[in-house]
């Protein structure tokens, strides 16, 4: 009970005093968005930051892993890497102990030594970034605590991965790729959706044509969380304060992450620049006095955040891609997920494709019905072990394909500029709401190599 309260106050308070220092630190941000350079005195990007095929690590035989933060995402990478060759789970660090003890002894049933821990507090991944015994950080924090453990991690010789956004502000973005850069670090963002069956297959029938040019794209994060952001435990404890001082696209990765690795942004495209508009804000002050007691707080407050934001992005190459914003209404969850071509548009929520000489006129297809020509070999090969793994497997396979390239010393299949990039729409979409849906450019993170960037496969 003790450690409980000391975890629920401590995030409490984190979230309250970080979101206004990070805020404070936005607004100050704002003019190094369209700079190309970095700020340091004869900073010069490694050799292998500048490879049109991405950064490559040395290969490593094992990957020794350091997890901050297993609440129950983080916990369930742990459970993930359990089942993945080559890995060994070395310390866990979380203001919970006794969720550490509890993820530890996992690793201790699967027949593995004890992880050590860090539990001293907000600022005890220090002490583990500090290890020598450690190739790589696992960051599944709270939002405002993704940027400094990833920094600490690099600096540390480390490399990081992080949950989604990986910064939710423009400083905090350079940040991340100036860090990832100068250390010669890998530093990805765990963009699961990347990993869905259904994305797969869509990103192979992209790359095989049968969509032929693709102009739009349509993507969203709508979820209702209302529940979940009044609760007292997990994400309740400081996701809320994001609507409280926040207005724009506050997820947005889930959405965009899929369809920008079918555009082929920042290997052949780039994001130029995006509108965002929200709608009134509703959901939360109605939830609140249904389901709150009379003397809760949280029924008189104010929330900045928009019920429905939605935001119009439009590319190097002139393509257009609207992506949606919506935690606090009663609908069911859908990420759209449609991209559309001069052949054809596949889509998701529900799955449905349409080919152009293929499909009746004016009918869909079910996507299933192209799983067996489409399928990804990732999932032909790995469906058994993913079976029953977070998120419908998908959690599994970007565990495994972290792993697997670590291991081979490839290029992963997002990098520090995809997190970047991606993560970035929060912040450019609140400052374009906050200035009547003003046009708000994208900084160039890849500083002028996007159009040479082998594009994945």
């Amino acid at each position: 009970m003790c450690a409980d309260r000391s975890r629920r106050d401590f995030l409490k308070a984190s979230a309250g005093a970080g979101l206004g220092l990070t805020l404070g630190a936005a607004g100050a941000a704002a003019d190094r968005a369209d700079r190309e350079t970095p700020a340091a005195p004869g900073y010069e990007i490694p050799a292998g930051y500048l490879s049109a095929t991405g950064f490559a690590a040395e290969p490593l035989d094992l990957v020794r892993i350091g997890f901050v933060g297993v609440g129950l995402q983080g916990g369930s990478h742990v459970e993930n890497f359990l089942g993945v060759e080559g890995v060994e789970v070395r310390a866990i660090c979380d203001v919970d102990e006794p969720r550490a003890r509890e993820v530890a002894q996992w690793v201790v049933d699967d027949g593995r030594p004890a992880p050590d821990l860090y539990t001293r507090g907000e600022t005890d991944y220090r002490r583990l970034c500090e290890r020598d015994d450690i190739d790589l950080v696992f960051n599944a924090t709270p939002w405002r605590w993704h940027v400094p453990v990833c920094v600490e991690a690099m600096r540390s010789g480390k490399h990081a991965a992080v949950e989604v956004p990986a910064a939710y502000t423009v400083e905090g973005c350079w940040e991340l790729v100036e860090t990832a850069e100068r250390e010669a670090r890998h530093c990805i963002m765990m963009e699961n959706c990347c990993y869905g069956r259904r994305e797969l297959m869509i990103l192979g029938m992209v790359k095989a044509g049968l969509l032929g040019d693709l102009l739009h794209a349509e993507c969203a994060y709508i979820h209702d969380l209302r529940a979940i952001k009044f609760s007292d435990v997990s994400e309740g404890l400081w996701r809320l304060a994001h609507s409280v001082d926040r207005n724009g696209n506050l997820y947005p990765t889930h959405g965009i992450g899929p369809v920008a690795q079918c555009m082929d942004i920042n290997r052949g495209d780039q994001f130029a620049y995006l509108v965002s508009a929200s709608s009134p804000q509703r959901g939360l002050s109605l939830y609140a006095e249904r389901n709150l007691p009379a003397d809760d707080p949280r029924r008189g407050r104010s929330y900045a955040l928009g019920d429905m934001n939605t935001s119009i992005v439009k590319t190097r190459l002139g393509r257009t891609i609207m992506i949606q914003h919506d935690t606090t209404t009663p609908r069911p969850y859908s990420r759209i997920n449609r991209v559309q071509g001069t052949a054809g548009v596949a889509a998701g929520y529900p799955d449905r494709v349409f080919v152009e000489g293929r499909t009746e006129p004016h009918e869909w297809d079910e996507l299933d019905s192209y799983r067996e020509e489409f399928d990804h070999p990732l999932w032909r090969e790995l469906e058994d072990a993913a079976a029953g793994a977070g998120h419908g497997g998908m959690d599994y396979l970007e565990d495994y394909r972290l792993i697997q390239c670590l291991r081979q010393g490839t290029p992963l299949d997002m990098d520090v500029y995809d997190a970047a990039s991606w993560s970035v729409i929060t912040a450019l979409s609140e400052r374009s709401v906050a200035e009547g849906s003003r046009p708000v450019e994208f900084p160039d993170f890849t500083r002028g190599r996007w159009p040479q960037r082998v594009p994945i496969v």
